[in-house]
């Protein structure tokens, strides 16, 4: 058995990638549409670890998904989560629940699909504005 993919169903392809891609950093690796099925995928994954990937599916008829809380969340390890965050926040991304203790915080794509992310290896010194930071929503 070897792990594929986790699907994602989104709302707005452009509003997507700009999050998964230009924010977070994935990369796209294919696109399919199927016109028949009236829909679109796209495989994601981080730079140098194709193996996990995320299928965006998205349904050309419009549907209400809501929040998909029952999902859960997707992970990434990040080389520096401080930086990671940033940059995040630089794109205009909302850091729900911030890295105060140097290893994980939570933000949300477009679709409030929550996406977990995990300091490589041990948790960085704690460093403000993080350390005080307060959640802002939920995840």
């Amino acid at each position: 058995m070897k792990y594929l993919h986790t699907m994602v169903r989104v709302s707005d392809v452009d509003e997507s990638l700009k999050f998964y891609c230009d924010a977070l950093g994935l990369k796209e690796l294919r696109r399919r549409e199927d016109e028949a099925g009236r829909y679109t995928l796209i495989f994601l994954a981080a730079p140098g670890d194709e193996d996990a990937q995320v299928e965006l599916t998205y349904n050309w008829d419009p549907e209400d998904y809501g929040e998909g809380r029952n999902f859960g969340h997707l992970a990434y390890r990040v080389d520096d989560i401080y930086e990671a965050c940033e940059r995040l926040m630089k794109a205009g991304v909302t850091i729900n629940r911030p890295p105060r203790d140097g290893r994980m915080a939570f933000v949300r794509s477009p679709d409030n699909i929550s996406v977990e992310l995990l300091q490589k290896g041990n948790a960085l010194p704690k460093k403000e504005p993080w350390a005080s930071m307060e959640n802002s929503g939920h995840w």
